[in-house]
Formats: C-alpha cells, sequence, structure tokens
C-alpha cells in the first residue's frame, strides 16, 4: 500500500487588538523588549516534560495544539495559551508543580470535572496500553480486546466503549481519529510511551471540544521542541520478546527549533496457535518531526510558525476469533488454527501547519491540519452455514460440534457450509481540516473576564472496500476453495462539519461562572455502489452548557454544571435515524492545595436519544454493518470519587498516594430491538453492556533522591455483554478483574536511569470480552527492564 500524497498550504492570520485591562485572576504582563524572554528548556526523560504552551515565552509556543506541560520559568510574558484544548498547564517561578487551567481558571478553580495525568505518572509504570492508564480517572473505563491495548476500547461515564467511537479524541488540540465524523471507530491510537501529558475533561467543558459531546474528550501531549540541544534514549526488553526502543533529539537557536522522535515496540504475543509456532505479535512504529520559527519574536504583536509531521505503521497478528468458555478455562492463552492467517496492516501520515499570534492580553493560533490512514485487516469473518458466536456459545451440540473441529483444525471442512470465510477489510482514512481558537482575557468593573473563541471547518471520508474467500480445513491447514471473490462492501462516506464555540469564566471575587455554547453544522454524503445508491444528510445542533464554581475557603470549592451532549449519526443512515442527544448535569466538591486534591463528583446524563453504530467488532453481520439505531430515552448517573496526597515526612523520603473509585449504573427507558448482538431485544429498565458497576484505582509509592518504587491495583468489576437486568448470566458477563503492577527505578547517574516493571504482577487471567466471536483474556503476567538516557 502506498502512502497518499498531499500539500500543506501555508495560512496565517494577523489579528490586532487593543489593549484591555489586566485580569485580576491571572494578569499577563508584556514581556521586556529590552531583551528576549527565555524559553523553556525540554525536560529529561527521567523528569516532567516541557509544554508546547507559551506562557514563558509567546513566540514558543505550540501552535494548533493543545497547550501541553510547561518547564517552569519566569511568568513575565505570559499570555492566554491559544491552544484548541481549554486546558493549558502552566508553573509558578522556581516550582516543578504543574497547573492546569480551563479558559484562564486554574484546575483547582475549574467548573468542572477535568484530570491531568502529567509526566512523571505516566513514566511511573511504563505502560504501553492507555486502557490501563487512563483507568486511573475516575469516569473512564474500558472494554478489553487484544491486550496490547492497539485498538483501544474506551468509555467515559457510561457510554459505548466501543473503539472509542462516543470520546473526542485529540492529539495536541487536534482530532486524530481516522474520520471523526464519518467513521469515528477508532481504529488508530498514538503509542503512549511518547506522550508527555493526558486531559481528560467532562462535564460542561466538554462542549468546547467536539463533534462527542456526551461523555468527553481525551487530549494526548506530545513533547515540545527543547530551547537547547537534548537527546534523550529510552530502550527495554522483557517476556514474550517485548521490545521497546524510544528517542528523540532537538534543539533551538533564537528564532528556530527542531525535534525528532521515533518510538519502535514489539512483542511476539502472549497466545499460541495449536500445533504452530506463528507469532500473535505486532511491531508499530511512530515517527514525529517538528520545527518552529518566530517570525516577529518580539514586539507587541509576536508571531510563531510551527510544523509538525508524523508517520506510524503496524503489523498485527490480531484477530476476532476467541475461545469456547471451556477452552478459556483450559487454557486461556489459546488460539485456534483457523485465525492463523489473521493480520492487520496499516499506515498513517499526518502534517500540522501552524500559526500563532500573541499580544498582551489575545493569542490566536490557526492550524491547517491533514491526516491519511490506510488500512487492511485479514481475519476470520464466519462460517458460510452458520454463525461462529452461536457455535463457541454451545461447541458440544450435534451440529455445533463439526462446526467447532473445523475452527480447532480437529476434523476437516466436508461441505461448502463448513467453509470459513476469510478476507481483508480494506479502508482508506481522510481527516483534514482548518481550525482557530482566540483566546482573550479583560475586566469590566469588578468582573475578569477569561474567554476562549473558536472555528473549525472539518473534512473526513472512509472509502470502505471489503471482501472475502473461501477456505477449507484440510489435515489442520487452511486451503483455498478456489471460488470467485466476494465482496461485502464497496461504499464511501464523507462529512463536511463546520464547528464554533465560546466560553467565557467570569470571576468575581470567590465565584467563577462559565457560560459556553458550541454549534455544529454537519453534512454528509454516502455512496454505496454495491446498492447504487446515494444518500444526502444535513443536520446543525446547538449545545450551549455553563459551570459554577464557589470557594468556601481558599483550599475547598464546590461546583457544578449542566449541558447539552451531542453525538452525531454517521453519513447514510435512514432518515427516521436522529443524532444522540442528552442533558448532562454534574455537582462536587473540591479540595486542592499543593501536594494535595480530593473531590467528589455526581453525575447524571439524561438521554432524550441514546444511540448504537452496529460494528463487526460487535458481532454485527454485514448487511448490519455501520447501521444506526437509535435506542430512546436512558439515564446513566453515577459517583466519582479522586484522592491524591505526597506524604513528606523528612529524611529524603516521599510517599506520593493516588486513589480513584467510579460507581456507574444505566437504566434503558424504553423497549425496542436492535439488529447489534450487545442489545437484541430491550425492555424498558434493562441495563447498559460493558459498563461496570465499580472501579477501582489505587496507587502507593516511596521515593528516595535517586530511586523509587511504585505499586498500582486497579478492580474493574464483571459487566454484562448484552442488555439485561438483574442477576447477569455466565455466558454473556466478562470476569471481574483484579490486578498489580510494581515498578522501580534508579537514577544511576544524573542523565541514566534503570528501571524494572511487573505488570499483572499475580497473572491473574480472565474474560474481558466475547465480541465478536468468544472468549478472550487479559493480557498475562509480563516482566520487562529498561533503561533511560538523556543529555
Amino acid at each position: 500500500m502506498g502512502a497518499r500524497t498531499w500539500a500543506v498550504a501555508v495560512v496565517s492570520f494577523v489579528v490586532s487588538s487593543s489593549a484591555s485591562a489586566q485580569s485580576p485572576q491571572d494578569p499577563p504582563p508584556p514581556p521586556s523588549e529590552a531583551s528576549p524572554v527565555p524559553t523553556p528548556e525540554a525536560a529529561p526523560v527521567v523528569s516532567p516534560p516541557v509544554s508546547e504552551q507559551p506562557a514563558p515565552e509567546p513566540a514558543a509556543a505550540a501552535p494548533a495544539e493543545s497547550a501541553a506541560s510547561v518547564e517552569p520559568a519566569a511568568p513575565s510574558g505570559q499570555t492566554p495559551a491559544p491552544a484548541d484544548a481549554p486546558v493549558v498547564e502552566t508553573a509558578p517561578e522556581n516550582s516543578r508543580r504543574f497547573e492546569s487551567v480551563v479558559v484562564g481558571t486554574s484546575e483547582t478553580k475549574t467548573s468542572g470535572s477535568i484530570h491531568i495525568l502529567k509526566p512523571e505518572k505516566l513514566q511511573r509504570y511504563e505502560l504501553d496500553d492507555p486502557q490501563a492508564i487512563l483507568q486511573s480517572v475516575p469516569g473512564v473505563y474500558g472494554r478489553g480486546e487484544d491486550g496490547f491495548g492497539l485498538r483501544p476500547n474506551l468509555g467515559l461515564r457510561g457510554v459505548n466503549p466501543d473503539r472509542s467511537k462516543k470520546v473526542t479524541l485529540l492529539e495536541d488540540g487536534i482530532l486524530f481519529g481516522p474520520a471523526p465524523y464519518s467513521a469515528p471507530a477508532a481504529y488508530y491510537f498514538p503509542l503512549m510511551t511518547r506522550m508527555q501529558s493526558v486531559r481528560v475533561l467532562k462535564g460542561p467543558s466538554s462542549i468546547q471540544q467536539g463533534p462527542q459531546t456526551v461523555g468527553g474528550s481525551v487530549d494526548l501531549i506530545t513533547r515540545d521542541i527543547p530551547a537547547q540541544e537534548s537527546f534523550g534514549l529510552d530502550l527495554a526488553g522483557g517476556q514474550y520478546l517485548y521490545g521497546k526502543a524510544h528517542g528523540f533529539f532537538g534543539a533551538s537557536t533564537e528564532r528556530a527549533g527542531f525535534l525528532i522522535e521515533g518510538v519502535h515496540l514489539r512483542s511476539n504475543g502472549f497466545k499460541d496457535i495449536d500445533n504452530g509456532d506463528a507469532s500473535t505479535g505486532f511491531h508499530r512504529n511512530e515517527w514525529m518531526a517538528k520545527a518552529r520559527y518566530r517570525l516577529v519574536p518580539d514586539g507587541e504583536l509576536r508571531q510563531t510558525l510551527q510544523l509538525k509531521l508524523g508517520y506510524s505503521d503496524e503489523g498485527s497478528n490480531e484477530t476476532y476469533l476467541g475461545l469456547s468458555d471451556a477452552d478459556f478455562a483450559a487454557n486461556p492463552l489459546r488460539r485456534y488454527k483457523a485465525s492463523q492467517f489473521d493480520h492487520m496492516q496499516w499506515h498513517r501520515t499526518q502534517a500540522v501547519l501552524s500559526h500563532v499570534l500573541e499580544g498582551r492580553d489575545i493569542a490566536v493560533t490557526t492550524s491547517l491540519y491533514r491526516q491519511d490512514l490506510e488500512r487492511a485487516w485479514r481475519k476470520v469473518n464466519s462460517f458460510r452455514g452458520v454463525s461462529i458466536s452461536d457455535v463457541l456459545a454451545d461447541p458440544t451440540s450435534a451440529r455445533n460440534a463439526i462446526y467447532y473441529g473445523v475452527l480447532t483444525g480437529e476434523l476437516d471442512s466436508s461441505t461448502p457450509g463448513e467453509a470459513i470465510l476469510i478476507g481483508p477489510n480494506h479502508r482508506v482514512f481522510v481527516s483534514q481540516g482548518i481550525q482557530s481558537v482566540a483566546r482573550w482575557t479583560a475586566t469590566t468593573g469588578p468582573l475578569s473576564h477569561n474567554a476562549e473563541f473558536g472555528v473549525r471547518y472539518h473534512y473526513d471520508s472512509i472509502d470502505r472496500r471489503h471482501t472475502q474467500d473461501g477456505f477449507l480445513m484440510v489435515g489442520g491447514e487452511l486451503v483455498p476453495e478456489g471460488g470467485p471473490t466476494q465482496v461485502t462492501a464497496d461504499n464511501k462516506d464523507s462529512t463536511h462539519a463546520l464547528a464554533l464555540h465560546a466560553t467565557d469564566a467570569i470571576a468575581w471575587g470567590p465565584l467563577v461562572v462559565t457560560p459556553g455554547v458550541r454549534l455544529e453544522i454537519i453534512r454528509s454524503k454516502s455512496h454505496d455502489t454495491l446498492a447504487g445508491t446515494v444518500d444526502h444528510g444535513s443536520l446543525e445542533a446547538l449545545m450551549p452548557g455553563v459551570g459554577v464554581y464557589g470557594a468556601i475557603t481558599p483550599v475547598l470549592g464546590l461546583f457544578a454544571g449542566a449541558y447539552r451532549g451531542f453525538s452525531p449519526p454517521a453519513p447514510g443512515q435512514p432518515q427516521e435515524v436522529s443524532a444522540e442527544k442528552s442533558i448532562n448535569y454534574e455537582a462536587g466538591a473540591r479540595w486542592s492545595r499543593r501536594g494535595e486534591r480530593f473531590e467528589v463528583v455526581g453525575f447524571f446524563n439524561d438521554y432524550s436519544n441514546l444511540t448504537d453504530v452496529c460494528t463487526f467488532s460487535n458481532g454485527c453481520l454485514n448487511d448490519n454493518l455501520d447501521r444506526q439505531v437509535d435506542a430512546g430515552a436512558a439515564n446513566i448517573y453515577g459517583l466519582e470519587a479522586f484522592a491524591e496526597k505526597t506524604f513528606r515526612p523528612g529524611g529524603g523520603l516521599t510517599f506520593p498516594l493516588t486513589a480513584s473509585y467510579t460507581f456507574t449504573r444505566t437504566k434503558l427507558l424504553n423497549d425496542f430491538r436492535s439488529s447489534d448482538p450487545q442489545f437484541g431485544n430491550v425492555m424498558a429498565g434493562d441495563e447498559l453492556p460493558y459498563v461496570p458497576r465499580h472501579q477501582l484505582y489505587a496507587s502507593v509509592g516511596v521515593e528516595g533522591a535517586r530511586w523509587g518504587a511504585f505499586i498500582s491495583t486497579t478492580y474493574l468489576a464483571s459487566m454484562r455483554e448484552e442488555a439485561g437486568q438483574g442477576e447477569i448470566p455466565e455466558g454473556v458477563k466478562t470476569g471481574a478483574l483484579l490486578t498489580f503492577d510494581v515498578n522501580a527505578s534508579w537514577n544511576i547517574t544524573r542523565w541514566g536511569q534503570l528501571y524494572v516493571s511487573g505488570r499483572n504482577l499475580l497473572d491473574e487471567a480472565v474474560i474481558v470480552g466475547r465480541r465478536p466471536y468468544g472468549a478472550r483474556p487479559n493480557a498475562p503476567r509480563t516482566l520487562i527492564g529498561g533503561f533511560k538516557f538523556q543529555l
């Protein structure tokens, strides 16, 4: 497969503004024009990283991207963050503590639920699986699949976790999904090992990021260009021939800078195909290059241009074929012979060109972006004569025993109905657009304003070509049947979308009120070549919201908010299908001071129309793939709790402790029938599938001057795999999973660190899902060791 070629046009906006009075909450004094403001330095691998936020120096901004973490520097010249993320991290002078702000309001006083995974947390356990990392945040959970997190299934506050399609996913403030509007299923997810921080937004702040606002957003922040020459290398190896090589090199002059970063991740896999030595693992490569030039480094209006380029590819021997429950109990790491040809291959390119303009109290970031992804997944689709999921649900029945024998290679195919249909789902994605975000501070009488205005024009498309051929099992090997190739899908969906949002954090003494609104104008087209049809769709959606924070004491405050949740329908849906809509509420209390944070939040999502899109990963058949079903009214509600404290008893030791807990309940309020096996025939009162009632995360550690050791535990309660109520039957529920991870590190010199990690230390194995075809396990115990080096 050849990479698409594309060009990126240079776009810059010249914005002039009159000087406004400084906000008393976050004053942005102008930089001295007598001498240049120092640029923040890149953080070493073993310590918190730098940001792309322009606060320490306006010219060092991360154009086009949501601001990242900031290397502490004097606040002289600080301006409002220009990025398209509502969260911006800043740090006070001579401090390595990170503080985030939402539209100019500090994280501690934000009128909404926001969590930042900071650099030290991401590096603490050396995890690669996004789900394992993000489950430390209350309200975030997932459905396991391959054990590596190659294509995570993430959900926020009860939304369907399938392929993370109901979560707005961003990298540096730019949508990274292959086709966020036309096909939001996230078959691509960036490697977490190269991320410097992660921001999870829920509550009223969700309307600043779209198109999915029902649950919230996840923004991954990459490394910024260092202020001076910097080099880092991270090498690791472990069980199942796990390997990681991660390096970066960058440097800057007074006006220009660059960064080159690359990651290679691999494993031979932890599953074994029956009587075979084929790998069940994967390899992933990701490259990123950044270049920055300060067009106007000094003066009242400063301008910066930045280019970000990326390339990624993957080859993974992954399958949708799982095991029967009996086979899972005997050996959860087994794979049937029928899956021996299953293989995913894709490559992706990315380009983001950004212009940042900054003044005394205004900052405007304009970004032009394009991403191309081409993928082909050759995999077992079905038997010609029967459903594989039915076979694995009851493999001992008279009829199913024959098909089961063919899957395992113990019996030969003897009829055309026993042929296994295998073929590639080939898809080509395009995602491109231009977005501009302006942030502005001012005062009007006793009120201070921190406003954000954003506009984005976006186009994306997905071109599907799905084919399959029949294979016969003969002597334990798959042999081509010899018949013609069947085309099961040949269509193209595309969407043009214009999105606008505006928010203003209005502060008056201890009170902060943040009203906001988002507007989505969507036009879509679906061309089905096999059916010979062309469908057009149009939709406008207005999403208002408001949040309120009131400080009772300098460290304790109450907050509450309400907003409209929205999820657009995919192109080509029937006329009677409508968008997903809800009114979401939350209220909570937050205690926060240096080294401490305690937060409790209650949430209630009132859906007027909850939607579901049928996908292969859910077990849908070809005729129903990508079709949407309206589930009608539903309620999702729960409680989130978070606690974080660092004890400093003296003697050079610190004891960081973190805990989070999520309680979630769901209820469907209407009877309906769905072709998606996750729902089927639903009765009012049924609970949603794949939403755990309880989830708990805890971490405790001890750190000295040159070393550290941590242990964490995650508990995920059993989840029902299809809608229902009452006790969950054994055949349609996942196992309750309790895992422990450990990590220890030693800084052998000021530039080098050794580390060891143990994942799933007790080697717990449970069924994490049976969709689409049979039971699949979580990853087993894996021990790794590595070395980090930085100059």
